[in-house]
């Protein structure tokens, strides 16, 4: 008799969509049998990671046979001091998908619900339904988040509402008196997750100024990461700002050894080297003013975008899109998983790439 491994499994985890990530560089290579491909699809820094980021962890890989301080003393005490908050405020992740996880694990269970808006990063919906709790997805307005409409989904077993701001994949922003608004107006004892994953890029006035806001609501939560404005993405290095006592929680969920040292000591260094991220913001500005005024011109829907990325309707299968882009060497990002089935995302490159990918864009169109 066969055994159905997949009928044995936790329901909650064997009906999953699993999350497809950008294609590799390498797959494509290996498929098509193509070379000189850039990558547009995962909103990575085109100029990678600092150099004094990849000196720290050459250096630490002398100690690899070692484990890592599981607890990230060192990394805490250089974030804490680089945000101006506590070390006991910090609950540091392997990505900040891992801190995620940390949030579902530790305050979702069966029978309790979080609020989402209807394009919200996916993984998102992925980590609640794996921990067997109710989405609530909220109808976006523009690409946006509905504030008022996701504070009245709230129900009785609501126990966090996330915000991914500014959004992926549509860029959309949510701004500081929404947010402030959503603060005033939800229960305490609901979570509101902060993602701010391209926090780094935004220089608005209107952008939430996040930690002031968690000293007056102790029920905030703001996830960062290392993987896009720092260059660290194959590192996978992420972090929670909170209060203490959610640290403390988020802390508990945490795996021992969630952290490798490598990571960790890169991530330190590039704290350090901040005049590698206004590079690389200066590059991300000018390289979204490239594809904006070409795109344009094109006559191409833009949503507009604070984020690394731009994310447009090509009027047509974004599928068939993506697959001759493959075959001119540019991976980007269809949105078939997000029901966008005529839009693609493009993360902003170098110059060159982002000629590249115009120049191509306009072949594949005609």
């Amino acid at each position: 008799m066969q055994t159905n491994f997949r009928t044995l499994a936790n329901r909650y985890i064997s009906d999953l969509t699993p999350y497809q990530p950008g294609k590799p560089i390498e797959e494509v290579e290996r498929e098509l049998g193509i070379s000189s491909i850039i990558k547009l699809a995962s909103n990575e820094n085109p100029l990678g990671a600092s150099p004094t980021a990849i000196a720290a962890a050459q250096k630490a890989l002398q100690k690899s046979h070692i484990y890592p301080d599981g607890g990230c003393y060192e990394l805490k005490q250089k974030l804490a001091r680089f945000l101006n908050v506590l070390p006991t405020q910090l609950t540091i992740g392997n990505g900040s998908e891992n801190i995620l996880e940390m949030i579902v694990k530790s305050y979702l269970t069966q029978g309790s619900s979080a609020v989402i808006s209807q394009y919200a990063f996916l993984t998102i919906p992925l980590l609640i339904q794996s921990y067997g709790a109710t989405i609530i997805s909220v109808p976006a307005i523009n690409f946006s988040h509905d504030i008022h409409a996701m504070i009245k989904a709230v129900q009785s077993n609501t126990r966090i509402l996330f915000i991914v701001n500014p959004n992926n994949p549509t860029g959309t922003f949510t701004n500081a008196t929404d947010l402030k608004f959503l603060l005033e107006s939800i229960p305490p004892t609901i979570l509101v997750v902060l993602d701010e994953a391209y926090h780094e890029y935004i220089d608005r006035d209107d952008y939430p100024n996040s930690l002031a806001l968690l000293k007056q609501y102790p029920n905030l939560i703001i996830t960062r990461t290392f993987s896009k404005a720092y260059g660290l993405a194959g590192l996978r290095l992420g972090y929670a700002i909170s209060s203490d006592e959610i640290a403390d929680i988020l802390n508990r969920a945490r795996l021992p050894f969630n952290i490798n040292s490598i990571a960790a000591a890169a991530g330190e260094a590039a704290l350090h080297d901040q005049n590698h991220i206004q590079k690389s913001i200066l590059l991300n500005s000018e390289g979204m003013q490239q594809l904006l005024s070409e795109l344009i011109n094109l006559n191409i829907h833009i949503i507009s975008s604070l984020g690394n990325f731009i994310t447009i309707d090509v009027k047509t299968s974004a599928t068939d899109i993506y697959q001759k882009l493959l075959y001119q060497g540019i991976i980007v990002r269809p949105l078939n998983a997000y029901d966008m089935p005529s839009h693609i995302r493009v993360t902003i490159g170098t110059a060159q790439e982002n000629e590249r990918f115009l120049k191509s864009l306009r072949e594949v169109l005609s």
